[in-house]
């Protein structure tokens, strides 16, 4: 969530900006154009004058049950009158504009395939949302039940949208797609809730779940840039209907380390910088644990008894810093909750959004082969909309197609998590080891000083916000720190695979009362590993530490989101969580490698490590320095259950 996906004319930009640094022989950091990268910017400078030639704009305000009216553009083929086209409908809160006759979109639905292939795009600015009426609410709570006829929730508003447009928008064939990215695709899984008859295919895409999971918290963790820096412009207050948003915030360094430490405890900043204009920070400040405010923001219990004719695909990004998770959850959800469900999900490389910009072949300085998101769009994503809205009939598509890391590859299974892994148990040991078997003699423990007054940066990137790289990066900084411990197999003989969610046991003691757990899984490259000709020569992959998968679990949590407990000092005690999903092959001749840490700032905010009710109100004298063991003996064995394939 919550960013919004750029338009495909922000790649033109960045091409250009790579051309020319590597023109002017300028060290760059990100890698310089390929040739499908190449590829991929003649189609977007032909799509943008494709659309002012063969589409129509049509600019509505679309009333619903209660009288709000929502602002709706919507873009049909010029031979509409002629053809009858299926719609394709996105619901966002980023606006959807360029608004007014004559000010074109740069590009239109989900691809550049689908817009050749012909199809109604309608774009609409959810309620209180730009040009739209009504009051708008972050992740509005679905309702159980309506207790009048103007009762409204998205469900609802997708029903009336989706009835308005098929009677008084452009002809049509009298079929619906919905799709969206990060928030939109929250309105897309929302959209399930309208039952609509016309619906016939869905395809939320990184979406949100819950939003005590997605996004803003992980485990309780409390992502701190990604919140403080979306909310300081989004959350701002709109008092009426604008076609213009609110200015990002100007933090006035580009450290964001330094930045945030100066800002101190989290009550800072909304007396030095939001001044109390942004209400969901109260919101978040407020409502700590997971209680009714987050639980109403659970989408997940309101997603059953589906329209079985609507077919839904879900999309997300193995390296999506955002809604991985959500991604993950309303897959697993629907399939729970709807048996019979036309229900699937691709799982590709991708950061957030990335399947729908560029060509997906790099991630930071990891590469993933030639064009996993022109494949998606072309071979997947397009067919999937042609065979239920155009043809009429299922698509061919596969329960689940994943991306693979590692090898590189596509692979599709019958279900996700894949029923032919087999659950093995990685085991802690002494002297900096991990692997399948139980730790030997040694000694019992590993330790290290845990300070919030210098924590773990969770990236050597310089930068204010959530690097969207970050989960690639090269973990060699983190583990020369005495606050990180570090764990890892011998050299492998063969490769490894592994596929699915990993189930962390951590058997830990503090000197403090709280803590936080952050649990990182790396590939170690070997020494000899080639560099990348397309990367900044100071990039050496040479033993490269590439992090492949992290968590971070706030230790008050461990035994409920609801009714936080601290720790007692020197006790050993268990703390269960689960690392989202992963789906990579660790080569042979690579290691697997595990790092533990306590620390991993701006990234999450810092624990006090002294137990307070809510950590918003924390102060500075809360914070405190403590030492952390993790055990791995016989008796206190922390491990780390994985699916192997």
């Amino acid at each position: 969530m919550p960013t919004p996906t750029p338009p495909r004319a922000l790649l033109v930009a960045l091409l250009v900006a790579a051309a020319s640094a590597a023109q002017a022989q300028t060290p760059v950091s990100y890698p310089l154009p390929s040739e499908a990268d190449k590829r991929q910017l003649a189609v977007v400078l032909a799509d943008t004058l494709y659309i002012q030639q063969h589409y129509n704009k049509f600019e509505y305000q679309i009333p619903m049950r209660d009288g709000v009216k929502l602002y709706t553009i919507v873009y049909a083929p010029k031979d509409a009158d002629k053809v009858k086209y299926p719609i394709m409908l996105n619901r966002t809160p980023y606006a959807v504009g360029p608004y007014g006759p004559g000010k074109y979109k740069k590009n239109l639905g989900p691809s550049s395939t689908m817009l050749h292939e012909g199809y109604i795009f309608a774009y609409q600015d959810v309620r209180g949302r730009y040009m739209s009426e009504g009051q708008f609410v972050d992740v509005r709570p679905a309702k159980t039940s309506y207790q009048s006829k103007t009762d409204t929730d998205e469900g609802t508003d997708t029903y009336d949208t989706i009835e308005w447009l098929l009677k008084k928008g452009p002809k049509n064939n009298g079929r619906v797609g919905q799709w969206g990215i990060s928030y939109p695709g929250y309105y897309t899984a929302a959209g399930l809730l309208s039952r609509h008859p016309a619906l016939k295919a869905s395809s939320p895409q990184a979406p949100i779940a819950d939003w005590f999971w997605d996004d803003f918290h992980h485990n309780g963790a409390f992502f701190l840039p990604h919140a403080f820096n979306f909310l300081a412009s989004f959350g701002l207050p709109r008092p009426q209907p604008t076609p213009t948003g609110n200015p990002a915030f100007q933090h006035g360094t580009p450290d964001g380390y330094d930045f945030f430490m100066r800002m101190g405890p989290l009550k800072n900043a909304d007396a030095r910088y939001y001044k109390g204009q942004v209400a969901f920070w109260n919101d978040l400040t407020q409502h700590p644990n997971y209680d009714e405010f987050w639980q109403a923001r659970n989408l997940r219990p309101h997603l059953k008894n589906l329209n079985k004719n609507t077919a839904v695909l879900t999309v997300g990004g193995f390296n999506d810093a955002e809604d991985l998770f959500g991604a993950l959850k309303i897959y697993e959800t629907i399939e729970k909750q709807n048996p019979g469900q036309r229900n699937g999900l691709v799982m590709g490389p991708w950061v957030h959004g990335g399947w729908a910009r560029g060509t997906g072949e790099m991630v930071g300085n990891v590469a993933y082969g030639e064009s996993p998101s022109l494949y998606y769009q072309k071979e997947i994503e397009a067919p999937f909309f042609k065979s239920y809205l155009k043809d009429g009939k299922p698509a061919a598509t596969p329960e689940a197609t994943i991306f693979e890391g590692g090898t590189n590859r596509w692979r599709t299974f019958a279900t996700w998590p894949p029923k032919e892994a087999q659950e093995r148990t990685l085991f802690f040991q002494a002297n900096g080891k991990i692997g399948f078997e139980q730790a030997a003699a040694g000694p019992e423990f590993d330790q290290y000083l845990s300070d919030p007054a210098h924590p773990v940066p969770f990236t050597e990137a310089t930068a204010t916000g959530m690097t969207r790289e970050y989960m690639t990066d090269d973990q060699r900084f983190a583990s020369r720190r005495p606050d990180v411990l570090t764990y890892q197999t011998d050299v492998l003989t063969d490769d490894l695979t592994l596929a699915g969610p990993i189930e962390a046991l951590l058997q830990v003691a503090t000197t403090g009362t709280d803590a936080d757990w952050v649990v990182k899984i790396i590939d170690v490259y070997p020494d000899n590993t080639p560099n990348n000709p397309s990367l900044n020569p100071a990039v050496k992959l040479g033993g490269y530490q590439q992090m492949v998968r992290s968590e971070v679990m706030r230790g008050r949590f461990r035994n409920s989101f609801s009714k936080p407990e601290a720790f007692v000092p020197g006790q050993v005690t268990a703390v269960p969580f689960t690392v989202q999903d992963l789906c990579h092959t660790f080569r042979k001749g690579h290691r697997l490698m595990v790092q533990v840490q306590s620390s991993w700032f701006p990234l999450v905010d810092r624990n006090p490590q002294t137990f307070v009710p809510n950590i918003f109100e924390a102060n500075e004298k809360d914070f405190q320095a403590a030492t952390h063991r993790l055990y791995h003996s016989p008796q206190h064995a922390s491990q780390l259950k994985v699916r192997v394939l």
